[in-house]
């Protein structure tokens, strides 16, 4: 298999599909292209329809877009084990993975991924009420599964969720003490901090994405 990414820094996509390769060890070539560069165009006209990141070619099966990602190694590789066994666990965790995949638009703009600054920000009240709502999504189930993952088990859930710890982090930003207990364990986790450790030996800028005033 064949995983194309954007740089780590930045790509919040990106890594949620590189998630579940990282978090189950499963084998697979990744190839990092520099953001809003003519390789990065040039490789991906080539690979997917879209020409976007993350992109994933199995032999002669070739899947866009980070959930649907997600769902095929689960189903190809995985035996569907990165979903919650029961069918109402599933059902909620699927849910979730989807508001976080649809929604979320202004804490999107207002708070880019940038996993190596610290940086401060003027938030609207949309984004305010976007924190407000996953603060209450992790709460809840910190409150079902103590100490553990969305579902106990790490799940397709946490891939969805996992660029929004490292955003708290980059933008200070306060959480409520499960919610907190949760993000930690996101940043904390052995998968995450490979991922830190990568995003750190870039040196490339992208302006669009470095929002805010440093901290």
């Amino acid at each position: 298999m064949k995983l194309y990414i954007a740089n780590q820094n930045y790509s919040t996509w990106s890594l949620r599909a590189w998630l579940l390769f990282a978090q189950y060890e499963l084998d697979v070539e990744v190839v990092k292209l520099k953001l809003f560069t003519e390789d990065f165009y040039q490789t991906l006209e080539s690979v997917t329809p879209t020409a976007k990141v993350p992109a994933l070619v199995d032999g002669d099966v070739t899947v866009w877009e980070s959930l649907a990602i997600l769902e095929y190694v689960n189903e190809a590789y995985l035996d569907g084990r990165a979903w919650p066994d029961s069918l109402q666990e599933r059902a909620r965790a699927r849910a979730l993975a989807a508001e976080m995949h649809g929604g979320f638009s202004s804490l999107r703009n207002e708070l880019p991924m940038n996993c190596r600054a610290q940086r401060k920000v003027e938030l609207s009240e949309g984004a305010l009420k976007d924190i407000a709502r996953i603060d209450a999504i992790w709460s809840q189930q910190m409150a079902r599964y103590a100490g553990g993952w969305l579902f106990g088990d790490w799940s397709i859930a946490d891939a969805m969720f996992a660029p929004v710890a490292l955003r708290f982090k980059t933008y200070g930003l306060p959480l409520s003490d499960q919610a907190s207990a949760y993000q930690q364990k996101v940043l904390n986790s052995p998968a995450i901090q490979r991922w830190l450790a990568e995003a750190g030996e870039e040196t490339d800028i992208v302006v669009e994405d470095e929002a805010g005033e440093p901290e």
